[in-house]
C-alpha cells in the first residue's frame, strides 16, 4: 500500500483558516480588496503584511502561502486569499462600551498602513460584538449605536445572541454590524461574526455582476431588435438580398457571442456568490424580532431582484443565440434551397445542349457519310474507266452506280464504329 502524494495536504485542507475565538466585548473590522489582472497587486500586498509583521516581530507569512494570522498585542490581524479578492480582519478588545464605533477595531493599526495595501476596496464591516445587560435591550439603544435609521435584525443562532444593522455605509464607508451575545462561547461568538462578514463580502461580490448585465441587457435589446427585423425580412425578401441577409446574421451572432464572452463570467461568478450569500444567511438561523425585517428578509427583498435580473440577462443571452442559430439555418435553408433551384435550371439548360449537340453531330455524320461515298464513288469511277480501257467488260457508269449504295452503306457502318470506339474509350 503506497500513500497518497497529496493525502496529507487534502486531510489537512479541512482544518485551514480556522475562525479565531471571540471574546465578548469585542471590536472586529474587515476590509475586502478586489486584485489586478497582473501579479503586482500581489506582490505589494505580500510586502505590506511582510513589513508589519517584522515592524511587531512576528514571523511573516511563508512565499505562496494564502491566509495568516497573527497576534500583533494590541489587535490580531487575519489574512485571507481568495480568488478574487485579499481580505484582512482586525480583532480588538472593545475600547468604549459608551459609543462602540468610535473606535473601531482597525484603528488599532499602525498610520498608513491600510493605505498601502493594493487593491480596489469592494467590502468594509465594523462589527462589534456586546454582552446581553439591559442597555443593549433597548432598541433605541441599538439604532443610536448604529448610526440606524432603518434598523434590520434578529435573533441568531437559535437565540443564543442578536444582531443588528442598517447595512448603509456610515462616513468611512463601512457597514456595521452589533452582535449582542448572550450565551454563545469564544468559538460560536467567531463563527457568527465570520458569517455576518462573509455575508456582507460576498453579497458585494455578487452585486459586480450587476452592472455587467445592464450594460449586457441594453446590448441584447439591440441585437434582438434587428434579429425581430432579420427574420420579418426572410419570408418576402428578394434572393438578390440574400448576401446581405447573410452578412446581418453573420453580424449579430458575433455581437451575440462579444456580450457572451464579456458578460459570461462575471454573471457566473455573481451566480456563485449568491449561493454563498444564501448559505450563509440559513446558517445565521434566524427568528424574527417583533417589528423588525431579519437580515435575510431584507436581502431578499433588495438583493435578490438584483440577483434574478443577472440571471434573466443570463437566460437572454442563451435564447438570443439560439434564435440567430435559428434565423442562420433558415436563412441558409433559403440560399440552398434557391441555390437547387438554379442548379435545376443550369442542369435543363446542359441537357438541352447535350441534345442539339446530339442532333447536330448526327446531322454531320450524315453530311461525311455522303461525301465520304461521294469520294470514294469517284475514285471507283475511276478504277472502273481504267479497268474498260484495259479490255474489261464494264460500263464505268453502271457499275459506279452500282456500287453506290453498299459503298454508302460500308461507310455509314464504319463512321458508327468509329463513334463506338471514340465513346468507348472516353467513358
Amino acid at each position: 500500500m503506497t500513500p497518497h502524494a497529496e493525502r496529507i495536504a487534502l486531510h489537512n485542507e479541512i482544518h485551514a483558516r480556522p475562525r479565531p475565538r471571540v471574546a465578548s466585548p469585542c471590536s472586529v473590522s474587515h476590509v475586502a480588496l478586489l486584485r489586478g489582472n497582473t501579479g503586482a497587486n500581489d506582490s505589494a500586498a505580500g510586502q505590506a503584511l511582510q513589513a508589519l509583521c517584522l515592524q511587531y516581530g512576528i514571523a511573516p507569512p511563508a512565499e505562496g502561502q494564502s491566509h495568516f494570522f497573527g497576534d500583533f498585542g494590541r489587535f490580531r490581524l487575519k489574512w485571507e486569499r481568495h480568488g478574487e479578492f485579499d481580505d484582512y480582519t482586525v480583532y480588538r478588545g472593545l475600547v468604549r462600551s459608551d459609543d462602540p464605533f468610535a473606535e473601531p477595531a482597525i484603528s488599532a493599526l499602525p498610520s498608513g498602513w491600510l493605505q498601502s495595501l493594493s487593491g480596489e476596496l469592494i467590502a468594509a464591516t465594523h462589527v462589534v460584538v456586546v454582552p446581553d445587560t439591559p442597555t443593549w435591550g433597548h432598541r433605541e439603544r441599538v439604532a443610536a449605536a448604529l448610526g440606524a435609521v432603518d434598523l434590520v435584525g434578529a435573533d441568531i443562532t437559535d437565540g443564543a445572541a442578536a444582531a443588528f444593522t442598517d447595512l448603509h455605509l456610515d462616513a468611512d464607508g463601512y457597514t456595521r454590524f452589533l452582535i449582542v451575545n448572550r450565551t454563545m462561547n469564544g468559538s460560536q461568538t467567531g463563527r457568527q461574526v465570520q458569517r455576518l462578514i462573509e455575508l456582507e463580502v460576498y453579497r458585494m461580490m455578487a452585486m459586480l455582476g450587476f452592472p455587467v448585465a445592464q450594460r449586457a441587457a441594453a446590448a441584447l435589446n439591440e441585437v434582438e431588435r434587428s434579429l425581430g427585423r432579420l427574420v420579418n425580412r426572410l419570408e418576402l425578401a428578394p434572393a438578390n438580398e440574400e448576401p446581405e441577409m447573410l452578412n446581418e446574421v453573420t453580424r449579430l451572432a458575433a455581437l451575440s457571442e462579444r456580450i457572451a464572452a464579456e458578460a459570461g463570467f462575471r454573471i457566473s461568478a455573481s451566480r456563485a456568490y449568491h449561493a454563498l450569500v444564501r448559505r450563509r444567511s440559513a446558517d445565521l438561523r434566524e427568528n424574527r424580532v417583533p417589528g423588525l425585517q431579519t437580515i435575510t428578509e431584507f436581502l431578499e427583498r433588495r438583493f435578490a431582484p438584483a440577483m434574478s435580473f443577472c440571471e434573466s440577462v443570463d437566460r437572454r443571452i442563451s435564447a438570443t443565440s439560439e434564435r440567430i442559430d435559428r434565423a442562420s439555418n433558415l436563412l441558409r435553408t433559403r440560399v440552398e434551397i434557391e441555390r437547387e433551384g438554379q442548379n435545376q435550371q443550369l442542369l435543363a439548360a446542359m441537357n438541352r445542349r447535350a441534345k442539339l449537340q446530339l442532333h447536330l453531330q448526327q446531322t454531320v455524320e450524315g453530311f461525311s457519310v455522303v461525301a465520304i461515298t461521294y469520294y470514294a464513288a469517284g475514285v471507283l469511277g475511276y478504277v472502273f474507266k481504267a479497268a474498260a480501257d484495259a479490255g474489261l467488260p464494264i460500263d464505268p457508269d453502271i457499275a459506279v452506280g452500282t456500287a453506290v449504295l453498299p459503298l454508302a452503306l460500308f461507310v455509314a457502318l464504319g463512321v458508327r464504329r468509329i463513334r463506338h470506339s471514340i465513346q468507348q474509350r472516353s467513358e
